[in-house]
């Protein structure tokens, strides 16, 4: 009770009603008179115009100029401060305090734009050297209506010897490389080394028997070889295959080569005949062509009794584990190197293999231990201008033979620049 004694001497109690003002958009009038309305001055009207014309709206955070149903009514304090449900602002919400998204989108644009441009540049690009796109992969592809398999291969400083050349190693490997990619890319692999998979079903595989190549000159370190190979039909179990080999740049020939194949048991290890079934396999791919033609191919000669001291003679050699294929047996190309190891170094310095052809008599396994034997049919020391022939016998300690062959070496073509180094060797 004491409290609001006090409380009534700070605040006297008036009996006056409060009113609402007759001002307030909420006081709702019995009757509307459109008399009670004044009209607007026109003075301020232009006024008000030309002040909301000069007033730049905003977007975020004030009012964007709608026009609302109680516009007239006279705001007293600042749009920030308002209260009231009605309030005429609306306050920042995520979406309006994202960036503008016309500009991300000129972003994505120009992104898209210099994307296309620099594959198109990249596309447009054309290399100095047209052989730097040559088979750039080396997957090979075929030709003449699938009837020849193309590859080509870049000549590597590992590739060549003291001449600055390629070796007949790199070559033949560039051989037997083309004819396993030939029956991989014609879809006739199966699960041996070049075998197709009639032949894997019978577990025979390829044996080279007889092979012949004419080399006409030898390519260099950065050189592009382009090959060709193809095959044939030879007799009623044998199968011919054949290369033809160019430069990529000039088109010139550098060698040309052909083989004869036959089938191999894997388990027996003997000589077995074409079924039918693997002659449809590989029949619809022969053709009728020669890469060396007849009066070329050259047959063995007869071995003529000689006398010891005569022959050049490399004992010992035994194949390692690096020489052997999937097939378990010692690679053809090995077998050229072996050949080569009793060819006499007078020989190897001042010729180059000009030809040379070959004839398998029996395949060689890890343990077998070999002798090499190359007899010389011109003068021992290998000085005259003329070329030189020598025969190759490759066979077994025990006597049984391998490998016979029969090669011809002309002198080398010396070139301008490589003189001086060959002579300062030597020196």
């Amino acid at each position: 009770m004491a409290a609001s004694f006090a409380a009534a001497g700070f605040f006297p109690k008036t009996n006056t009603p409060i009113k609402p003002a007759k001002n307030s958009f909420l006081d709702k009038p019995d009757v509307i008179s459109l008399n009670s309305v004044p009209k607007p001055n026109k003075s301020d009207t232009k006024s008000s115009m030309k002040a909301q014309a000069q007033t730049l709206p905003k977007i975020n955070g004030t009012n964007p100029g709608v026009k609302l149903p109680f516009e007239n009514v006279l705001l007293e304090e600042p749009p920030e401060k308002m209260s009231s449900p009605f309030q005429t602002t609306s306050s920042k919400t995520f979406y309006n305090a994202l960036p503008d998204w016309s500009v991300l989108l000129a972003a994505m644009m120009s992104y898209v734009f210099l994307a296309a441009e620099k594959q198109f540049t990249l596309s447009d690009w054309k290399p100095k050297r047209p052989e730097m796109l040559a088979d750039a992969f080396g997957f090979g592809r075929m030709i003449q209506d699938g009837s020849v398999f193309r590859q080509t291969f870049p000549i590597r400083s590992y590739e060549i010897g003291a001449d600055r050349t390629a070796s007949i190693e790199t070559l033949m490997n560039h051989l037997q490389e083309t004819a396993l990619n030939h029956v991989k890319i014609a879809g006739l692999l199966g699960d041996g080394f070049g075998a197709t998979p009639e032949m894997s079903k019978r577990n025979l595989i390829w044996v080279v028997s007889r092979i012949q190549l004419l080399v006409e000159h030898y390519p260099s370190w950065g050189d592009v070889v382009e090959v060709d190979t193809w095959v044939g039909a030879s007799g009623k179990n044998g199968m011919r295959r054949d290369w033809h080999v160019r430069d990529y740049k000039s088109g010139q020939t550098i060698l040309r080569a052909t083989s004869v194949w036959v089938m191999m048991n894997k388990e027996t290890r003997r000589l077995a005949k074409m079924p039918e079934e693997v002659r449809a396999e590989i029949g619809p791919y022969f053709i009728e062509r020669l890469a060396i033609r007849a009066e070329d191919a050259k047959k063995l000669p007869k071995a003529e009794k000689k006398d010891s001291s005569e022959r050049f003679v490399r004992e010992g050699l035994t194949p390692k584990w690096g020489d052997l294929d999937v097939n378990q047996h010692v690679n053809n190309v090995k077998y050229i190197g072996w050949i080569l190891e009793s060819a006499p170094i007078s020989i190897l310095e001042k010729h180059e293999l000009a030809s040379m052809t070959l004839e398998y008599r029996k395949e060689c396994g890890r343990d077998s231990v070999l002798q090499s034997l190359t007899s010389v049919s011109s003068s021992a020391d290998c000085t005259g201008e003329d070329g030189v022939r020598c025969e190759h016998l490759l066979k077994l300690e025990s006597g049984s033979e391998i490998v016979k062959g029969y090669t011809e070496w002309r002198p080398k073509r010396i070139e301008e620049g490589n003189a001086g180094a060959f002579s300062g060797q030597s020196a």
